[in-house]
């Protein structure tokens, strides 16, 4: 795969970012699959961010990413397949199991609300992963915009899930996403009913911009199994919002990788949000810059240059940087896979 990095690329992380990162950074929320992970004659929209790399995106193709854009760090990462009804939910969990060692490389089980418990825990278990990522695309009895995060992630498929003290990813519904009365109550409640699985909010709860934040982290910062990553935001706002106000030991790195690979930025227009694009690919709610206006970077390079704003804007030390970008989802991750598979043999 051809890594599109260019010598104005390299200036962003010469002058802006090397000495700011720490050398080892753990990136929480990653899509990796292979062809063997898609149901047969699976294809993907011509506007799909995926067909930038193929229509697919490999733990060997992450890796010359991370290679090209963070030279000289030691990066470790946690892994889940496409959640789309294009995938196929076993397949992709035996490709995540491939891959894992966990000791660098973590991965999750993806997890439809038509699964029996017995399928998650064939999944988990064989496969030995580190928890699931439910999602609303798998919800198809209802509209979209009227999914619950109960609907997403019924009683059921949380038993194994707490009995092993598992991680479950989760990308909130809902057009208000964080912000939302349904949403905030069955966050607090999915942490209180299960204490012994660690949440992980994916995006902040969804929060790309200021509005959306603001006053709503409070019921989740309470709960000490509740964490958030970072995946995808790059509002400083924001950043410095949740660097405030979530406990530093629960923030997690993510980048929401392929996606991040892209070039374009994430921007709030009037208490709203839109992704500003750079090349001619759909993501949420795409602004394409057809002119050829501006020239971007990548979307992760932005993410970094917000938490780095952020950080700075939030007092936050190189000790607090240290546990956001590594320590904290090292400390996470390796725990839970001591405490259920001990670890495997490095396999990289």
């Amino acid at each position: 795969m051809t890594v599109d990095y260019s010598k104005a690329d390299g200036m962003v992380y010469k002058d802006e970012l090397k000495d700011f990162l720490p050398d080892n950074i753990f990136d929480v929320h990653v899509h990796l699959f292979d062809r063997s992970c898609l149901i047969k004659g699976a294809e993907f929209p011509l506007k799909s961010c995926y067909q930038k790399f193929g229509g697919f995106f490999t733990l060997t193709d992450y890796r010359q990413w991370a290679d090209a854009l963070l030279p000289g760090h030691n990066v470790y990462l946690n892994s889940f397949g496409k959640p789309s009804h294009l995938s196929d939910l076993d397949a992709s969990a035996r490709y995540s199991g491939v891959i894992s060692d966990n000791r660098r490389f973590y991965a999750m089980a993806l997890v439809s609300p038509h699964d029996t418990i017995e399928d998650v825990t064939e999944r988990v278990e064989t496969n030995q992963l580190i928890g699931y990522k439910p999602y609303l695309n798998f919800v198809d009895w209802k509209e979209k915009s009227n999914v619950t995060i109960d609907d997403m992630l019924p009683s059921h498929l949380m038993q194994t899930a707490d009995q092993k003290g598992l991680a479950v990813m989760l990308h909130i519904p809902r057009h208000c996403r964080l912000a939302d009365p349904v949403n905030q109550q069955q966050m607090v409640r999915l942490c209180r009913d299960w204490p012994k699985t660690s949440f992980i909010f994916a995006h902040i709860g969804r929060a790309y911009y200021l509005k959306n934040v603001v006053g709503f982290l409070n019921g989740i910062a309470a709960c000490p199994n509740a964490y958030i990553d970072t995946a995808m935001v790059n509002h400083e706002g924001v950043l410095e919002y949740a660097f405030n106000q979530f406990s530093r030991e629960r923030i997690l790195f993510g980048s929401d990788a392929p996606i991040a690979f892209l070039r374009g930025k994430s921007v709030e227009i009037n208490n709203q949000y839109a992704y500003l694009m750079g090349e001619d690919y759909e993501i949420g709610t795409s602004i394409h810059d057809s002119d050829g206006a501006v020239d971007f970077t990548f979307f992760f390079y932005e993410q970094l240059r917000g938490i780095k704003l952020a950080a700075q804007r939030a007092g936050m030390t190189s000790e607090d940087i240290q546990k956001v970008f590594f320590d904290n989802a090292y400390r996470l991750f390796r725990r839970i896979a001591q405490d259920n598979y001990g670890g495997k043999d490095e396999k990289f």
